[in-house]
């Protein structure tokens, strides 16, 4: 065996490995060689399940196609491939092809018929709302393989998911998909993959290679490895520039070729905004800022009795539920501490894992809630939001839920404009705020901890094979969730106006 065919068996490629070398070399030389360090947040999770969905759903509208089966192995795979590309008398999924030991399974290839021959189509499924960037560098790897396999291709697409597209009726999803002709985008990039592969394998043969973390750690996926990576940097400032809201990097990168990187060492005359200003001074002093006369003055006119409440969604990339659309935030749950003007508290709360349409039971529930007084939400244009879908898609309770949306009022500019410690690191998301008022509420003693844990809750309650026990275990963890974020928040409040 030689060299070359050698490194062939010993680092297969695909058209992810080269999608991960093209985000970062180090990346997948992890994938390859460390994959013991990687770590799959919640939010990959979730992508990986709403691929699968959509792939299957885009196979099952396409008529008379035919499924390769990565069993017994991909060669047997190769092998009918092979066989149905000779015949081409149907749409194959899963076609699988492989050149110099780059492997690609082809979501659809579709066959066209002429005079002068046969030609092929292909689709490459995505669940996202519009082709991509980096799908063009996929659609090219794929482009490269087949026509070295000797397959004529007459146009190469992305078939992503039409966001507008909404549910009429159970089941009827025609009309969900958009394709995205790519064809002439590809060739170029298609002509750099063989020079590509052999940079990628030459990699792969050597050492880990060192690459700085950065902004492509996060994009266009999060990495599996960034935890590992961010560990073996070099301790950077304490403060870094960065961590000023809104504008952070771009004053970083500025300040950086003045050799400043520290917050508490930007200029008396850096220009900055009030709100960086106070971040220094806090920054600087280790002292928190707190003006509790602008808390009390800002909230004043919120009536009692104050509801604070906050949602849980779920949204899907293929709507379950007629009248929804891909991506739609549909409420399954929410948490409500009402607080009368003496300052008791009653907790309402509604939680829908029945698998059903949540919609009916969550706006019922609501509708409940008291016709007046304020209605308190942390970033409150998503609460206003869900409440305005509810009173559109659940009319009997139109009038209800439109008041509790017109009610509604916001705390996160309070708390951003009237207090910072610096350990919320130029961040106001509850879970930034929260630990340095009150570090007795933090979530780290709860099962679900945030928004992606409590959409994989509501997933695995509410999938038919869930065990009674289990579903029970998950509702309790949603519930100490939802109203542990309406308890932080009156608590918040409560700290921020002195008591």
């Amino acid at each position: 065996m030689t060299k070359a065919s050698s490194q062939r068996s010993s680092y297969g490629l695909s058209k992810s490995r080269i999608s991960a070398f093209e985000q970062c070399p180090r990346r997948l030389w992890q994938q390859v060689h460390a994959h013991e360090r990687s770590k799959v947040d919640a939010s990959t999770q979730m992508s990986f399940a709403a691929g699968h969905a959509v792939g299957d759903l885009a196979c099952a509208q396409v008529e008379h196609g035919i499924m390769v089966e990565a069993e017994p192995d991909l060669q047997a795979a190769l092998a009918r491939t092979a066989e149905l590309v000779a015949v081409a008398d149907r749409p194959i999924f899963e076609a699988t092809f492989e050149h110099e030991g780059v492997l690609v399974r082809v979501d659809i290839l579709v066959p066209e018929h002429a005079p002068t021959g046969v030609t092929w189509h292909i689709y490459e499924v995505k669940s996202s709302g519009s082709a991509k960037a980096y799908h063009i560098g996929d659609l090219a790897t794929q482009y490269w393989v087949i026509a070295n396999c000797g397959v004529a291709i007459a146009s190469a697409a992305i078939r992503h998911i039409d966001t507008s597209f909404v549910l009429e009726s159970p089941g009827a999803y025609t009309g969900i998909f958009n394709d995205a002709s790519l064809l002439s985008d590809i060739s170029g990039i298609a002509a750099t993959r063989e020079a590509m592969v052999k940079e990628i394998r030459q990699m792969l043969a050597g050492d880990e290679p060192v690459c700085a973390t950065g902004p492509h750690c996060r994009a266009p996926f999060a990495c599996e490895f960034s935890a590992y990576c961010s560990g073996l940097e070099p301790a950077g400032p304490e403060w870094p520039i960065s961590e000023l809201p809104n504008t952070g990097a771009r004053l970083a990168e500025k300040w950086a070729d003045d050799d400043i990187f520290e917050i508490a060492e930007l200029p008396e005359d850096a220009g900055l905004n009030p709100l960086h200003a106070r971040i220094k001074e806090a920054v600087r002093t280790g002292e928190v800022y707190l003006n509790t006369e602008g808390v009390r003055k800002a909230t004043a006119d919120w009536a009692y009795p104050r509801i604070w409440l906050d949602f849980e969604t779920i949204a899907f990339a293929i709507p379950r539920w007629v009248g929804t659309s891909p991506y739609g935030q549909v409420p399954f749950q929410f948490s409500a501490h009402v607080e009368q003007a003496d300052g008791n508290l009653d907790h309402i709360e509604a939680l829908e894992l029945s698998g059903q349409d949540p919609r009916d039971t969550i706006a019922e529930a609501l509708a409940g809630l008291p016709d007046s007084g304020a209605v308190i939400a942390w970033n409150a244009g998503f609460e206003r939001r869900c409440l305005r879908l509810l009173a559109q898609d659940v009319p009997r309770h139109r009038d209800a839920l439109l008041s509790l949306a017109e009610r509604t009022v916001d705390l996160l500019p309070v708390a951003k404009n009237n207090y910072y410690h610096r350990d919320q690191r130029g961040s106001f998301s509850i879970k930034a705020v929260l630990p340095t008022l009150l570090p007795e509420l933090d979530y780290g003693d709860l099962q679900v901890a945030d928004g992606g844990d409590a959409q994989l809750a509501y997933i695995e309650a509410t999938d038919p094979d869930c065990p009674e026990g289990r579903r029970a275990e998950l509702a309790a963890d949603l519930i100490a969730y939802c109203e542990r974020d309406t308890l932080a928040m009156v608590e918040i409040y409560r700290k921020l106006a002195g008591g």
